[in-house]
């Protein structure tokens, strides 16, 4: 029963077969057909799909891109140069200028955040095509269900019209 429902549905908005839709516009006819909502929050979603890995690159992205973040490593770098640099004046440092060991952990630092960085996007470049995705169903049933108001509402105006309680007015002219 459901289905005949289903394929007048979309016979009636789309002119095809429900199994001929793709995804999204088969979701709309469902939740009309059921007079269920289609919206949904997608950041909690999306939130709930998420591995621990991917939770952990998001954390970094997040710190990794803060001004926390930018102070702490330059208050490291700064700290690490002055003890070097002073402390070559009084006897060898760890890591004398040019700071090779200094180097070596920036290289390693960029070569481990760039990635997880990346990751991040990714995921978030994903949430935002589910958050487009998510925008169409609900746009494409408000639609639809605006069409089916009309249609009511013409079918309503139509027997009130023959049962004589409305008559068509037309706006008189000024001239005549």
């Amino acid at each position: 029963m459901m289905k005949r429902y289903f394929e007048k549905l979309s016979k009636v908005f789309f002119d095809a077969k429900y199994n001929e839709l793709d995804e999204p516009q088969q979701a709309v006819i469902k939740s009309i057909a059921q007079e269920e909502s289609i919206v949904k929050d997608v950041n909690n979603a999306f939130d709930e799909q998420s591995t621990f890995g991917q939770k952990v690159a998001d954390k970094v992205a997040s710190f990794g891109g803060s001004w926390t973040f930018i102070i702490i490593f330059v208050s490291i770098m700064a700290t690490w140069m002055s003890v070097n640099t002073f402390w070559v004046f009084s006897e060898e440092g760890f890591d004398p200028y040019p700071f090779i060991l200094l180097n070596l952990v920036l290289s390693t630092l960029a070569a481990l955040q760039a990635p997880i960085i990346m990751m991040s996007q990714n995921r978030q470049a994903a949430k935002d095509r589910l958050a487009m995705d998510k925008n169409y169903e609900v746009s494409l049933k408000t639609e639809i269900e605006i069409m089916l108001l009309h249609q009511k509402l013409d079918e309503l105006s139509a027997t009130l019209k023959g049962a004589g309680m409305i008559q068509n007015h037309r706006p008189v002219d000024e001239e005549g």
